[in-house]
């Protein structure tokens, strides 16, 4: 399994594509930030027509899980989930399908902070399905 990670402005996913706004950034904030992680997951022909769970979480620069403010209290800044890739009958055996996600959210972090995504597919990690950022330093307000 292979997966090519992105971070956005916003993502989402039509007709089996990824359509990215403002992509390719590594700095925010602070303050309320719209965030969005685009996920292309590469699923090997002999991984298709099985059930592949996902867990992408953010964590901060001591590898801690970053918690906001949810509906029911204080929550992980963390997705679960599953795929399944599916062969289309006119596919070449040993074709890779690409399944594409996408994750938006709006982050409240603190100025001048460290943070990764990190994806885990059935248990597994790799240090490529890692995207860092950091958030700028607060503005000083006038005087």
């Amino acid at each position: 399994m292979r997966a090519t990670m992105i971070l956005a402005d916003h993502a989402q996913v039509a007709d089996g594509k990824l359509f990215i706004s403002g992509g390719g950034w590594s700095t925010c904030g602070p303050g309320p930030s719209p965030c969005s992680v685009a996920v292309l997951f590469h699923v090997p022909w002999q991984e298709t027509e099985e059930k592949i769970n996902f867990t992408l979480r953010l964590v901060d620069e001591d590898g801690r899980a970053v918690y906001q403010p949810g509906i029911q209290g204080t929550v992980p800044v963390q997705v679960n989930g599953h795929l399944e890739a599916h062969r289309g009958s006119s596919m070449a055996p040993g074709t890779e399908i690409n399944v594409p996600m996408s994750f938006n959210i709006v982050l409240q972090l603190a100025p001048g902070g460290r943070y990764t995504w990190v994806l885990e597919v059935d248990g597994y990690t790799d240090d490529s399905w890692r995207l860092s950022f950091a958030t700028r330093e607060a503005q000083p307000t006038p005087s």
